[in-house]
């Protein structure tokens, strides 16, 4: 994940330093809550008009060059993920479509990246079977067990770019500060599910 595109947006309108959201295809303003399209070559996220978001909501649309992100959210039983090596409690695992899973945590400098053996990856979806229907590239297994809480869920990545941004933006100091937590446990507060 990279700091461009929807996310570099994400962190300048928090700070007050951007306009209107547009569409990154015809620029024609978005509203607040709009899709996204993945950008797999550059591994960013694209804002999309609804007329835009349309062009590319079929399977195979755009060539696998752009994905439409989806909207589902499925809130998971826990899940044990320490068999996946990552020594972080705040993560969130995608599947690729080359089968590879990028595990990744949100630091006050971005997104920290591992990557995750398959064996063990498939060893995690055959214990919870509905990870092995997550669309590659554009969901996510969200994992938070920081402070003692167990928050498991499926979502789409753009979820995953607005808690990064979250981090970045909240973090103070060596150990994250006094408001970086309370907003983590805010946005896995406000998570809804979602077909």
């Amino acid at each position: 994940m990279r700091a461009d595109g929807a996310l570099a947006r994400v962190i300048r309108s928090a700070a007050g330093r951007d306009g209107p959201e547009r569409c990154d295809l015809c620029a024609q303003a978005v509203p607040e809550e709009h899709r996204h399209l993945y950008a797999a070559d550059r591994e960013e996220l694209l804002c999309a008009c609804g007329a835009c978001a349309v062009l590319f909501a079929g399977e195979g649309a755009g060539g696998g060059r752009y994905l439409l992100v989806p909207s589902r959210r499925v809130r998971l039983a826990p899940v044990d993920t320490g068999p996946l090596g990552v020594p972080v409690g705040l993560v969130f695992f995608v599947p690729r479509a080359d089968g590879t899973v990028t595990a990744q945590g949100p630091s006050p400098a971005g997104a920290m990246r591992w990557e995750v053996e398959a064996d063990r990856w498939a060893g995690m979806c055959a214990a919870c079977p509905p990870l092995a229907t997550m669309a590659p590239e554009v969901e996510a297994l969200l994992v938070n067990t920081v402070r003692g809480l167990d928050h498991h869920w499926i979502v789409p990545v753009d979820d995953c770019f607005r808690m990064v941004a979250l981090v970045r933006r909240e973090w103070r100091g060596l150990a994250g500060g006094g408001r970086v937590w309370p907003a983590v446990e805010r946005f896995f507060a406000e998570l809804t599910e979602r077909p």
